[in-house]
This record gives C-alpha cells, sequence and structure tokens, in this order.
C-alpha cells in the first residue's frame, strides 16, 4: 500500500527546491524507484514535488567543447537511442539499452538512475538494517549471494545503476541545482561509500536536484564498452557488469578508465586493470593478467563467491573484445 501525500507538480526549479524543503517531501521524476520504495515503506513521504513538467531538463545536445549535456530528465530509453551518443560513448548507450525493462527504460530518467536507492532485499524490506538507522548489515550473516565483494564496509550493498559505471568509465560531471545555487560534482565523487556514511547514496545536499550531466569529448582513439551479466535476460540488475573507456595509440592502451558493475557499493573504478594494460597491447595473456588483478581485494561473503570467477571471465572477454574492435 502507498502512504497518503500531497502531490506538486513544480513549474520551476525554484519552486521544486521551496517545496522540497518541506519535511517528508521526495522528489519525483519518472517516478519509477520512488513508488517502489514508497510501496516498500523505505521512507516515510507526506508530499511528492514532481518535475516531470521542466522540459528545460530533457534532451541531448552537443557542447560547445565537443561532449555533450544531458538533461536529468532525459529518458533512458532516449539516451540509448540518440545518435550522438551511439556515435561518441557507444559504451554509454549499450550501458543504457541494458537497464531495466523496455517500459521502464522509457519512464525512468538518467537522473533517476543515479539517484536511485540500494535494491538490497532487507532495505526494502521490514529490517531496521544499519541504512536505515538500524544497528546491524543483516546482509553480513544472511542470504547475500547479490551483495559485494569489493569495497564493503559495514554495509554491503551493490550499486544497481547500469549508467553510472558507464559515466564514471568517460569521466563525466554531474551538474547540481540547489538554494545555494549550482555547483558541478566529478561523477566518481558524487556516490558515497558506507565507509563514508552509510546512511546516504549521493552527494546531493538537501533540496538539491540534479539537472544535468555532461560528459567531455572524446580523445582520440577512444573505444567505450559495456557488458552486462545477470540471472535473466530481462530487466534483471548485474550480477557483474564492466564499462571500458579506453584509448589506443595503434594496437596499445594509452589511457582510460574500467569501472565495474554489480561489484560494491558505488561504481568501482578498478585501477588495478588500468594499470595493468596502460602501455600495452592486449592479449589473452594479459586480460587474463588483468582480470585476476581486479580481483586481488575482493572479499566474498557466505554465498556470493562465485562472483570472483564472474567478474574475472568478464573482464578478460571485454578487454579482449575492444582490442579488436
Amino acid at each position: 500500500m502507498l502512504p497518503n501525500f500531497n502531490y506538486v507538480r513544480a513549474q520551476s526549479l525554484e519552486e521544486a527546491q521551496q517545496q522540497l524543503s518541506t519535511d517528508g517531501a521526495r522528489l519525483c521524476a519518472g517516478g519509477s524507484d520512488l513508488l517502489g520504495c514508497l510501496r516498500d515503506e523505505v521512507f516515510d513521504c507526506s508530499k511528492v514535488v514532481s518535475i516531470t513538467g521542466l522540459d528545460q531538463l530533457r534532451g541531448v545536445t552537443r557542447s560547445r567543447d565537443g561532449g555533450i549535456s544531458i538533461g536529468a530528465l532525459t529518458s533512458i530509453a532516449d539516451v540509448a537511442a540518440d545518435p550522438n551518443i551511439q556515435e561518441l560513448y557507444p559504451g554509454l548507450a549499450q550501458a543504457a539499452s541494458e537497464v531495466a525493462s523496455p517500459q521502464l527504460r522509457n519512464q525512468g530518467t538518467i537522473g533517476g538512475n543515479l539517484c536511485q536507492k540500494p535494491r538490497c532485499w532487507y532495505y526494502r524490506g521490514e529490517f531496521n538494517c544499519l541504512r536505515k538507522g538500524g544497528n546491524t548489515c543483516y546482509a553480513m550473516v544472511g542470504e547475500n549471494q547479490y551483495h559485494c565483494i569489493l569495497g564493503g564496509y559495514r554495509c554491503y550493498i551493490v550499486h544497481p545503476s547500469d549508467i553510472a559505471p558507464a559515466l564514471l568509465a568517460l569521466n563525466a560531471t554531474v551538474h547540481i541545482a540547489g538554494p545555494r545555487g549550482e555547483r558541478t560534482v566529478p561523477i566518481e565523487d558524487f556516490h558515497v561509500a558506507p565507509r563514508d556514511d552509510v546512511q546516504r547514496e549521493t552527494a546531493l545536499e538537501n533540496n538539491e536536484v540534479v539537472v544535468a550531466i555532461s560528459v567531455p569529448q572524446p580523445p582520440a582513439g577512444l573505444r567505450s564498452s559495456y557488458r552486462k551479466v545477470r540471472a535473466r535476460g530481462s530487466w534483471d540488475f548485474a550480477l557483474a557488469g564492466v564499462a571500458l573507456a579506453l584509448t589506443f595509440d595503434g594496437d596499445r592502451v594509452s589511457g582510460g578508465r574500467v569501472v565495474l558493475s554489480g561489484a560494491a557499493p558505488v561504481p568501482w573504478r578498478s585501477r588495478e586493470v588500468e594499470n595493468v594494460i596502460s602501455g600495452r597491447r592486449i592479449d589473452a595473456t594479459l586480460a587474463r593478467e588483468a582480470a585476476d588483478a581486479a580481483m586481488n581485494d575482493a572479499a566474498a561473503l557466505k554465498n556470493n563467491g562465485y562472483k570472483i570467477p564472474l567478474f574475472k571471465g568478464v573482464i578478460e572477454e571485454q578487454l579482449l573484445a575492444i582490442a579488436t574492435a
């Protein structure tokens, strides 16, 4: 059952921020995650503040610097289908196309995808877990087959987004509007790890709203991709995934980023892989070495040890694929 709440359809960002200052107010973009949280009683809500009428927050545009700007209300389906994104950042288009189901891709927004709440069944269930203000992470000794193997500290969620790892690989920036004006946050600083604050997922402050995401001009020789492994071929969240954005000088890797999904409480940049492949030509031996390095610090829980060889296989496969792309 959904709780009773007031509904406000903001006509401007300023009105949205003013309405959000009310205790118990929650922002609504596409609403696919918000309504699920309300049904699951994850948090209280006395007012839903919708920004769906703010058309200035929709669309993909080319930037003066040669990159792109994506309005926060742009649907995930539109991100996947945009010709500029497909041309410049195919890995981002692939990641968007892997999100949930066609219905949810048309309803959900890129801003909402970055800000969505964890999918941990203890957090979403009737448990007063650590993230909801309790004293225990029930996943530590409970059913944890889908939980994290990297970056776990007190809370062992995995970040649910496919798009965030691709944007991190591409060195994107999040644009935020709030009562004190606008600010920008590198996406690598946007998501908050449990080690820093176990009850927060993002760097958003009270009454702040994500308004856009910008991606810089792709450097010469950039190749990008995204691969997701899930339990079923539709709508499931990633068991393991990898976003690659690598620059090549001839047949050698000259730079770039490797980011894992389904591995950690935040999109997880694997500098171990980056260090192994930097300046080298990717072949089967190097891909295997890099995949092993990615899991050097992995710590499995009781039921999710299968993720370690799964990640190794996905990383190895994708490195070899992008080397011959």
